[in-house]
Parts: C-alpha cells; sequence; structure tokens
C-alpha cells in the first residue's frame, strides 16, 4: 500500500519561510511524479506544485510562483515544499500525491492517485 507521510506543518508569521517535507517509505520513489495541494476552510483543494520523477521539471500555480519550490531527493524517497514570503492566504492543510504513471504534470487532484494525511500551516498576520 502506498501511504505518503507529510511533515513540517506549523504556525509562522507572515513573511516567513517554512518547508514540508512528504515521504513515501517503502517504495520506488523515483517511479512517481509527486505534487503538493492545499484545502483551506470554505476553499476547494487547491492544485500549489508538481513536479517530474528526476526533479528537473516544476510547475506551480500562479499564487505561488516566485514564493514557494518543490524539490525531491530520490535517494532519500522525499520531497520537499520550501515555502517563502507566507502570507496569511497561505493558510491550509498542505497534502502531497503521487501518481506513477502520469505522462505529464497534471494540476488536477482527480489524476493523482496516492495521497497523505495532510499537514497544518497556519500563517498569522
Amino acid at each position: 500500500q502506498v501511504r505518503l507521510v507529510e511533515s513540517g506543518g506549523g504556525l509562522v508569521q507572515a513573511g516567513g519561510p517554512l518547508r514540508l517535507s512528504c515521504v513515501l517509505p517503502g517504495h520506488s520513489f523515483s517511479a512517481y511524479t509527486m505534487a503538493w495541494f492545499r484545502h483551506a476552510p470554505g476553499n476547494e483543494r487547491e492544485f500549489v506544485g508538481a513536479i517530474t520523477r528526476s526533479g528537473a521539471t516544476s510547475i506551480y500555480a500562479d499564487s505561488v510562483k516566485g514564493r514557494f519550490t518543490t524539490s525531491r531527493d530520490n535517494a532519500k524517497n522525499t520531497m520537499y515544499l520550501q515555502m517563502s514570503s507566507l502570507k496569511p492566504e497561505d493558510t491550509a492543510v498542505y497534502y502531497c500525491a503521487a501518481d506513477p504513471s502520469m505522462r505529464n504534470l497534471e494540476r488536477t487532484s482527480d489524476e493523482y492517485h496516492f495521497w497523505g494525511q495532510g499537514t497544518q500551516v497556519t500563517v498569522s498576520s
């Protein structure tokens, strides 16, 4: 069974940084396209960013472009989301997602078959 585990969430002041991690233990991590989504109360789940299997290419939502960066370390079975210049509107539960068969990076949550349990990020003003 594919189980993703996020960590690194917490409370941070606006303007500050935070780094999230997503681990996929016990699997061929490099076989999975990975992504981050977030879900704030009252909103629909929102695409944040995605990264190819090799880590060579990433895409981002316009709302986070230039502030957030995805990366991965396939030797550690881990994906990261480095967040900077955080804003109160970034407050949400952040989820990592994975898919082993995706050909291109996708922004739609339905395209990803495996999900983590989420980690809360709260940005105070």
